[in-house]
């Protein structure tokens, strides 16, 4: 008998198609409501599940938004690290600057979930499962950053990783600032190119 992968069992697959069904009703309706417009008991309802059911999956809203959120942001990181490899050779900002857009484009598509997303990974605790996905997501942006910065030759390692820390609180700031949030996403990208290259300037100087 082959070594073949063992076939998923009927109660899996229930199980996948309703975890499938309650992520597409969430996804949905956290765009066309908001996070703060949506009820854990419409997303049962939607998903065509008992509400206890959809605790099993999920025990929160917010856990629920950050199970869409960070879909999206791992869709928007690996379109990013692509244009990045593709702008290398362009000095150091131009392959920054392609990672981000899509991150920063990911997270300004509903400002609303965008900003609660981010609270949420920062003040929340980062042992639930969710919560810890996104973490390490947002870990794989970082160093991301780190490796485009370690191409210039004036950058070491521990200064790229430290650059990078502060490259991704800027990204942060910039999208979730209550001060911010009537700006569309290029102004939002314009003002982060501007503080990134503000905060590489003293390496160019140097080189």
């Amino acid at each position: 008998m082959g070594r073949g992968h063992m076939p998923i069992g009927r109660r899996e697959l229930a199980k996948q198609a309703k975890r499938e069904r309650i992520m597409t009703a969430a996804r949905e309706l956290f765009a066309e409501h908001g996070v703060s417009g949506v009820t854990t008991q419409q997303i049962a309802h939607r998903a065509d599940v008992a509400i206890g059911t959809l605790y099993l999956y999920a025990s929160t809203k917010a856990e629920l938004l950050i199970m869409v959120q960070n879909e999206k942001f791992a869709a928007a990181i690996d379109d990013g690290l692509a244009a990045a490899n593709a702008a290398v050779g362009l000095g150091v900002l131009e392959p920054v600057a392609a990672l981000i857009r899509p991150v920063v484009e990911c997270l300004r598509e509903h400002i609303e979930n965008g900003r609660t997303y981010l609270h949420e990974l920062v003040f929340g605790d980062p042992a639930e499962p969710y919560r810890q996905a996104g973490l390490t997501l947002a870990g794989r942006l970082e160093d991301g950053i780190t490796g485009l910065l370690t191409h210039n030759d004036y950058i070491g390692a521990a200064d790229a990783a430290t650059l990078a820390r502060v490259i991704t609180a800027i990204i942060h700031i910039s999208t979730t600032a209550t001060v911010y949030v009537r700006r569309s996403a290029e102004a939002v990208l314009a003002d982060i190119r501007d503080q990134i290259h503000a905060t590489l300037a003293p390496h160019h100087r140097t080189a």
